[in-house]
């Protein structure tokens, strides 16, 4: 049976239609392993916080950044206050701090992986996929950060690429919820919604997937034209306030594709089976928003 971390990625807002990228990038900082579950944090998703649910990356940061000009080649300061950065929005400044860091250690594989995680954040794909290549090793291989390398590839558009390293990651951790829902959402950047949908509901079945992938799975249905059944995925398990604001990001997101939609074909041409979706991948560009 598999030991999984225990760190889990909190849900700091509506939960965003995301890769993972520990991919989801989860809980490096004080939990000290390589877990990537939620790049799937990827596409517009958010950083969790260090050290779990619990703790407060921003009443942290000042504490950290202390610690970390005291100490700036210490790899646990780098890591956790890394993590806080990201968590907090400070991208730029978390790759520059875990560059450092793995400069000065280098062969660290869990400051590698977060250095990886935070160029996935600012935009840095392939740079990000080539750091975790560094940061992972074929005889040991760790599904965390061969997920994170599928995200990678899928924010470059290199979907059928990410799937082989989802698929990789799934012989490690069988039905493991983030590497699933990466794979689904995969699909649906290649407008494959049912196969997308398909793995994204074998992930929400999961008692140990995020709140996030049942939101990844609302937005599928919803893009396939079942807005009722999206809203009721949408809310489940949640309080209303949060079911409603996780309401409102899904339509969000369908209205954002229809929109990019009509600019990118003004023909109204429906977007190809198996091909990019350039419309849903513009509109998920701008989830942060």
């Amino acid at each position: 049976m598999r030991t999984r971390p225990s760190c889990s990625l909190p849900l700091l807002r509506p939960a965003a239609f995301a890769l993972s990228f520990g991919v989801v990038l989860l809980g490096l900082g004080a939990c000290q392993t390589t877990d990537l579950g939620d790049i799937t944090g990827a596409l517009g998703g958010k950083s969790e916080k260090p050290g779990g649910a619990a703790s407060d990356p921003r009443a942290e940061l000042d504490q950290l950044r202390e610690r970390f000009r005291a100490a700036p080649n210490d790899p646990d300061v780098s890591l956790r206050y890394g993590s806080a950065l990201r968590a907090t929005g400070q991208r730029s400044q978390a790759v520059a701090v875990l560059e450092q860091a793995t400069i000065a250690n280098p062969g660290n594989k869990a400051l590698l992986a977060a250095y990886g995680r935070a160029l996935a954040d600012n935009g840095n794909f392939q740079q990000a996929f080539d750091v975790l290549s560094r940061a992972h090793s074929p005889e040991d291989p760790d599904w965390r950060i061969l997920s994170a390398q599928g995200a990678a590839l899928d924010q470059m558009g290199r979907n059928e690429e990410a799937r082989q390293y989802y698929v990789t990651a799934l012989k490690i951790a069988p039905d493991d919820p983030s590497v699933l829902s990466n794979l689904g959402l995969s699909y649906a950047l290649s407008n494959e919604l049912p196969k997308a949908e398909e793995q994204l509901r074998k992930a929400s079945a999961n008692p140990e997937a995020s709140p996030r992938v049942r939101t990844n799975l609302a937005v599928i249905v919803g893009l396939q034209g079942r807005m009722s059944e999206a809203e009721s995925i949408a809310r489940t398990g949640l309080p209303p306030e949060q079911a409603n604001a996780n309401v409102a990001y899904v339509k969000k997101i369908l209205v954002r594709r229809q929109m990019a939609q009509r600019e990118l074909s003004p023909r109204h041409d429906r977007p190809v089976v198996g091909q990019p979706d350039k419309a849903l991948a513009k509109a998920l560009s701008r989830s942060d928003d």
